[in-house]
């Protein structure tokens, strides 16, 4: 990977748009970011990193803090990187989110954070994605190294530096979890616990199983009596209390064969005494049902008279229901023609009653009549008609007198529409011109209020800005001084290093530099020796001024920046006029706003006084055409009503109306009629009549009977006769079965007598026999029940115990291994698996630490891995020490001084990020920045740091070091200084 340009704009200390062009120094591989503390040197490096992963490794809060302090509220806020992965050209664009001007209603709104990747296809920009999260993943895919990574390999970042190397085991596990992604082998731990959990539980749960089991199969033994011998093993173990279970099994089936002997006997027993009792019992009901047949018998014979006086009478009802119909229907004649008698006299005198005679020609008056109403019907629909016509005629003229108001009113109306229509006009005219004014007037307030509301914030923060500008330059002037008197000790400090050498000599012994044990000429120095504590306390009061200098830089930048914007938007004008001014202008907008509602109303009314002179128009044309229509309907219909009147006249002669006439005739007519229909019917019965009474009376004369009465009196309903039927029959069949079952019992019972005394003898017996039976029978079926639980019992004994031995070894198995990975004995180091593997993974980032820093240390220090084990049973696996070839002895990182601890770290982070970079893919670093102080090296230690950042360069690999040390701006020519202008923003040159 290679970076090649960065543009910041509105980034940290940078205000306006600077550009790194990181090409331009290939050619000397190796460069320096210098400048003034709190400057923005580490900005680049946060620049690089929150482009590519969104975030800083800096900070631990949010977005917010990367948008430049300096910027106005109008000022963008974006970094953009160029760089190079494989033999593909990206650039990714980003903005954090913050707060601009609302481009509508005033105020402040919130501007989302943004996110773009674009990939160079044959020098021409291609989109490939612009939403954040659409970029991480691209990015995750593009560069291989998580943001972790990226900080740990490639961007050696200020204040994590020494932390891999000074961390204890705890820390630097974290850390290379995160480089190394080895959660999954911990999730193994877990599941590997989890299952010797689920082992141990399965393993108790059928251990209680079996001891549930035993204690069941003891129950029944017990309770059965089958214990024998084995009444107390409940004490003993599990394989014991087994063993008496199938002895009591054994004993359950002999007590099963013996008491099945017990059962057969008892129930043949019973079974003989069943069959004596049941023979005795059906002798006795023989006996019993022969004394009934006789008795059926007698009981018969004492009811034949009675069935004989039934059978006659049956006969003669049978009879004369032969005769029936003819008797009946003569009978229905005769009433018939009496009726139709009386019928006819009845109409004969409601015909005198109308005037009439009865030698009258009836069917001529009907036939005469019928012609004259048909006649009388016809002038009646013209009456009707005439009279619905009279009525229309009255609606026609009532409805013409109201056409003709109607149309007077609307012609009225219409004569008014001129002069409103004019006055509309000159008032929409007015209201329009006041109306148009009304969005110059409303930019014209929104100016003012801000214009007011800033002149009001300008006098309030002025004060405060005079304030913040004082506390700046009292804080820069005692940062400058800080760094001076840091310099001063540092140049006392070189000067009198010979001297604390010599002061540490002793004689007799090796000298720490040239090994000589003889010291002729120690070095001397009459300035007081400057020592570590005072170079550190001279550092901190330094950055504890720089970074009191940088606070109030950004409170008066900000404070200034807030005065500018105010002075610009308030246009120099006092709040007072200011506020006069808005006063009048929001007079004037009530004005305008109200007369463009006015231009609305007048607009709606005007359109609807055309629309009503429109409709009036076509309204009274439309009146006037169903008027003249009117006219000519009522003329034509007073002509059809004369001529229909005479019509009427004639058919009405000297009734009162046409209806009344038909009436009287149909009256007429009905009367001739019914006399008509019952001379016919009066007739026809008679021959009827006659016809019957002949064939009744041949009938009757041919049978048994004298008379028609006595057919009559014989005669029986057919209920009645049905009955007499069966009743008979049912006789015969009692008689004739009773005959039967006398003689079957009496052939059965033949010599047989049965008494009392015996029957209960045997019935006894056959109880005492079926209780001996049952008794039997539920002893040994509870014999067998015994026995077959027992069998269960211990079937499944014999099973869960199996599965206790199984599931023994394998929990065993289980155990051993979750224990051993988790670090539990039978694990001695009490190293856990992913400590393992994050063990290994730091032995080769050791070996690959120790490559540079034996140089770096003229062979002094190499660090060792060491996995001994921890005290108070910690874990154990991740510890570093440092092997000092000058005492032969293993030391802590902790006791390095500041420049040793230095070089230590640099070489671990440059192992670990080889070892990193190995894992990620074997990826290529091109680009790769060290962000720490280099001061606490002495110029020896400085030089041999110096050799192993140009070694870096080797293969094309650009390098950028972060320090404001003198020594390093005389040996780096190339040079990327960032400078704080005297107005707060930072620049790149």
């Amino acid at each position: 990977m290679k970076l090649h340009r960065l543009e910041l704009t509105g980034f940290g200390p940078f205000r306006e748009r600077q550009v790194v062009d990181f090409d331009a120094f290939d050619d000397d591989g190796l460069f320096l970011i210098s400048g003034r503390t709190g400057a923005g040197k580490s900005s680049i490096l946060d620049g690089v990193s929150f482009a590519l992963y969104g975030s800083v490794p800096r900070y631990e809060g949010g977005d917010r803090r990367l948008r430049s302090d300096h910027s106005f509220l109008t000022d963008p806020t974006e970094v953009r990187l160029e760089f190079t992965v494989g033999d593909v050209r990206w650039r990714v664009t980003r903005s954090p989110e913050y707060e601009r001007p609302a481009k509508r209603g005033g105020g402040l709104t919130l501007e989302p954070a943004r996110a773009e990747l674009e990939e160079q296809v044959d020098g021409v920009w291609i989109g490939r994605a612009a939403k954040q999260r659409e970029v991480g993943i691209a990015l995750d895919e593009i560069l291989g190294l998580s943001a972790a990574q990226f900080q740990q390999v490639i961007l050696l970042a200020q204040n994590k530096f020494s932390r891999f190397l000074l961390a204890g085991n705890a820390e630097r596990q974290q850390l290379l979890r995160t480089l190394f992604g080895t959660r999954r082998f911990e999730q193994y731990e877990e599941a590997l616990e989890q299952r010797r959990r689920e082992a141990q539980k399965r393993l108790d749960e059928k251990g209680s199983r079996v001891r549930t089991l035993l204690e069941v199969a003891e129950r029944d033994i017990e309770t059965h009596g089958l214990a024998g011998e084995d009444a107390d093993v409940a004490d003993a173990d599990v394989a014991a209390r087994a063993a008496a279970v199938d002895r009591a099994v054994v004993r359950a089936d002999y007590r099963v064969e013996s008491r099945g002997h017990e059962r057969d006997a008892a129930v043949a027993r019973a079974d003989a005494a069943a069959a004596a009792l049941q023979r005795l019992t059906d002798l006795a009901k023989q006996l019993a049902e022969l004394d009934a047949a006789r008795r059926d018998l007698d009981r018969l014979d004492s009811l034949a008279d009675s069935i004989a006086a039934d059978r006659a009478r049956l006969e003669a009802a049978r009879s004369a229901e032969v005769l029936r119909i003819p008797v009946e229907s003569a009978a229905r004649a005769v009433d018939r023609h009496s009726d139709a008698a009386a019928v006819l006299d009845a109409a004969l005198a409601d015909w005198r009653a109308g005037g009439g005679v009865d030698d009258d020609e009836f069917d001529a008056i009907v036939e005469a009549l019928t012609a004259e109403i048909a006649r009388a019907r016809a002038a009646a629909e013209a009456e009707k008609d005439a009279a619905a016509l009279t009525r229309a005629q009255g609606l026609r003229r009532g409805t013409l007198e109201e056409l003709d108001t109607a149309r007077a009113e609307i012609e009225r109306t219409r004569a008014a529409v001129p002069a409103r229509r004019d006055a509309l006009t000159a008032e929409l005219a007015t209201a329009r011109e006041i109306a148009a004014r009304r969005d110059v007037l409303v930019a014209e307030r929104d100016s003012l209020t801000v214009q007011r509301d800033a002149a009001q914030k300008l006098a309030r923060i002025a004060p405060e800005a005079a304030d913040a500008d004082e506390a700046y330059v009292t804080a820069s002037a005692a940062s400058a001084e800080a760094s001076t008197a840091v310099a001063d000790l540092l140049r006392r400090r070189l000067r009198g290093h010979a001297a604390e050498l010599a002061a540490d000599l002793v004689e007799g012994e090796p000298c720490a530099v040239c090994g000589a044990i003889e010291h002729p000429s120690p070095a001397t120095s009459d300035e007081r020796p400057v020592t570590d504590d005072d170079l550190a306390a001279a550092e901190r009061a330094r950055d504890d001024a720089a970074r009191r200098e940088q606070d109030a830089a950004k409170t008066a930048t900000a404070a200034r920046e807030h005065l500018s914007a105010a002075t610009a938007a308030s246009g120099g004008i006092a709040p007072e006029e200011l506020a006069d001014r808005l006063t009048e202008t929001e007079t004037r907008l009530v004005a305008a706003e109200k007369a463009a509602r006015r231009v609305a109303e007048l607009t709606d009314e005007l359109v609807g006084i055309e629309r009503l002179d429109t409709d009036a128009r076509a309204e009274s044309e439309a009146l006037g055409a169903r008027i003249a229509t009117t006219r000519e309907e009522i003329a034509a219909a007073d002509a059809t009503l004369a001529a229909r009147q005479t019509e009427i006249d004639a058919a009405r002669g000297d009734h009162p109306n046409v209806a009344a006439r038909i009436t009287a005739d149909i009256e007429r007519r009905t009367l001739a009629q019914r006399v008509v229909a019952a001379r016919r019917d009066a007739a026809e019965r008679a021959r009827v009549r006659d016809e019957t009474v002949i064939d009744r009376d041949a009938r009757v004369e041919a049978s048994v009977f004298a008379s028609a009465d006595e057919v009559l009196a014989a005669l029986l309903p057919d209920a009645e006769r049905t009955a007499l039927a069966a009743r008979i029959d049912e006789h015969t069949a009692a008689v004739t079965a009773a005959q039967a079952r006398r003689l079957d019992l009496e052939l059965a019972t033949i010599g047989e007598e049965v008494d009392d005394v015996a029957l209960e003898a045997a019935r006894g017996a056959a109880d005492a026999a079926a209780a001996e039976r049952s008794t039997a029978i539920a002893s040994a079926a509870d014999a067998v029940s015994a026995a077959a639980s027992l069998h269960e019992l211990a079937a499944s004994i014999h099973a869960a115990a199996d599965a206790v031995t199984g599931e023994a070894a394998d929990a065993a198995v289980v155990t051993r291994l979750a224990d051993t990975v988790a670090g539990r004995a039978p694990n001695t180091m009490k190293m856990d698996l992913e400590t393992f593997v994050l063990a290994a993974e730091l032995e080769e980032i050791v070996a690959a630490a120790n490559l540079r820093l034996s140089e770096m240390s003229s062979g002094r220090y190499t660090l060792h891995h060491s996995d001994a084990r921890q005290a108070r049973g910690a874990a154990s696996g991740l510890s570093i020490e440092v092997q000092d070839a000058h005492t032969g002895r293993l030391r802590s990182p902790q006791s390095l001084s500041g420049g040793e601890t230095f070089l230590a770290s640099l070489a671990l982070a440059l192992g670990l990020a080889e070892v990193v970079t190995s894992r990620a893919g074997g990826i290529r670093l091109d680009t790769l920045f060290i962000d720490e102080g280099f001061g606490s090296l002495d110029p020896e230690t400085l030089e041999l740091a110096m050799r192993t950042l140009d070694e870096l360069r080797a293969g094309g690999r650009v390098v950028g070091v972060i320090s404001h040390v003198e020594a390093m701006k005389e040996q780096i020519p190339a040079q990327l200084i960032v400078e704080a202008t005297p107005e707060g923003p930072s620049i790149v040159r």
